[in-house]
């Protein structure tokens, strides 16, 4: 199993990787809208921190070779489901029906008081 990092991303908070490679599988941690410098994509708009997310996503995806074409599993944590229908918007802006499966829910807060929304995934793509 392989730890990915992405280098240009915002540092994981802890000790973990933004992604492991499992086989033919790569595990998502949780993805926020941070930037490299810490600070939060979007702050208070939960379409831009949408977007900033799933480009995070497409980011570390791409660093362990594959894209967001490749998901069959992405879950989203909201702060709010006031937020749901931007989100979704958003959502739908990068996924159709035959997108990844998707589970959405609340939660009462994410590691940083600017975060509207965190997501975690799961992507195939075999290795060579």
């Amino acid at each position: 199993m392989t730890g990915i990092v992405v280098e240009n991303l915002a540092r994981p908070r802890g000790k973990f990787p933004h992604a492991k490679r499992a086989g033919d599988f790569i595990f998502l941690s949780g993805i926020s809208s941070r930037r490299p410098d810490d600070t939060i994509a979007g702050e208070g708009d939960i379409r831009v921190q949408t977007a900033a997310v799933i480009e995070n996503i497409r980011s570390i995806l791409a660093a362990a070779g594959t894209s967001l074409s490749d998901l069959v599993e992405l879950n989203a944590f909201l702060i709010s489901m006031d937020d749901f229908a931007g989100y979704n918007e958003i959502y739908g802006n990068y996924f159709d029906a035959d997108g990844p499966v998707r589970t959405t829910v609340a939660v009462h807060q994410l590691p940083h008081p600017q975060l509207l929304i965190e997501m975690k995934g799961v992507a195939y793509k075999p290795a060579r």
